[in-house]
């Protein structure tokens, strides 16, 4: 069959209706490109104007918390050593007398052991016992407490108990209540009295 080198009169007046209703077709965009000129917002986060109503100021990474310091650096102190506030408070007794004292020169006229009471039994106890030492114009009695139980996982637990509670306890009654007028002077023993674990009550000159 030989080629034809043109088109009839029907298929010319076809081809100009196919061209007339065609249209130019733009390039499909790349799935993977990304054309945001924007960092993505917080779908979470409040629009930025009504965080500019609110008053709040734009958001910013929060600061890491410094590292807690190692646990063999830790130090727990529930008060005061009461034997340095003891030593620290000024002389009320005759000096002399305060000095052999402390020396371990002075003998206790009398003594009482508070070992095993708990503090709602030794209160009264104590009191009843410096009160009738006092009516008997003694001067110097040595009140043992003890220095109170201790255990290595005492310092590091979540609620830290305090050692020896009337070893902390009687310097405080010593100063108040009925024990108030007649103590004069209240120090921790020395070592041949018991050191630490008893203390020296100097009490008042009895009125005649």
């Amino acid at each position: 069959m030989p080629r034809r080198r043109s088109l009839s009169d029907d298929e010319t007046t076809l081809w100009q209706r196919v061209t007339r209703s065609a249209r130019r077709l733009k390039p499909a965009p790349d799935p993977a490109a990304d054309t945001r000129g924007s960092p993505v917002p917080d779908p979470g986060a409040p629009p930025p104007a009504a965080r500019k109503r609110a008053g709040q100021p734009p958001s910013k990474p929060l600061p890491m918390p410094p590292a807690p310091p190692p646990a063999s650096r830790l130090k727990l102190d529930l008060a005061s050593d009461i034997g340095e506030a003891l030593a620290r408070a000024p002389v009320r007794m005759d000096r002399n007398a305060h000095s052999r004292m402390m020396r371990g020169k002075l003998t206790p006229e009398a003594r009482i052991d508070l070992h095993g009471m708990t503090l709602a039994q030794a209160h009264p106890v104590l009191t009843g016992f410096l009160l009738n030492a006092h009516a008997r114009g003694l001067r110097l009695v040595l009140v043992i407490t003890g220095k109170g139980r201790t255990r290595p996982d005492d310092d590091m637990s979540p609620i830290p108990r305090r050692a020896g509670a009337l070893k902390h306890e009687v310097p405080h009654w010593l100063r108040s209540g009925a024990l108030r007028p007649i103590v004069l002077e209240v120090r921790e023993s020395h070592r041949s009295h018991g050191g630490t674990g008893a203390y020296y009550v100097y009490l008042r000159r009895r009125r005649s």
